[in-house]
């Protein structure tokens, strides 16, 4: 796939956003999580939010939702620990925020982080 030149951000803008921080609340279906947001060199009205990692049990879903009224455009998550598997990564039915699940062979929980760029 190729990009004109004249778009005003690219991928890469997009994910060197998460080197800077500010803190929002994020939702979490089973517990209240922090997430952080990060706006730099994105576009007006976009934002880089992150759910920080924390162990679940295995096959938990830890799901990130995008701040106020913004949508989501786009995410991923990742699985931490010795073995861990990430088994899926997804926006929610809703598009209002994005989902992470893994596993960690030999172990009852695994360490997940999700990601998600939202927008108005």
């Amino acid at each position: 796939m190729r990009f004109k030149k004249s778009l005003p951000f690219s991928i890469a803008a997009l994910a060197t956003a998460a080197c800077v921080a500010a803190t929002v609340v994020a939702l979490q279906a089973s517990a209240p999580a922090v997430a952080v947001t990060h706006h730099s060199a994105l576009p007006p009205g976009y934002q880089l939010v992150t759910m920080p990692n924390a162990n679940v049990p295995n096959f938990q879903r830890r799901t990130l939702y995008c701040p106020g009224s913004k949508r989501v455009l786009g995410g991923g998550a990742e699985a931490r620990g010795n073995a861990a598997i990430l088994v899926g990564s997804f926006p929610t039915d809703d598009g209002r925020g994005w989902i992470g699940i893994g596993r960690q062979t030999g172990s009852n929980d695994v360490g997940i982080s999700v990601f998600a760029i939202c927008a108005d």
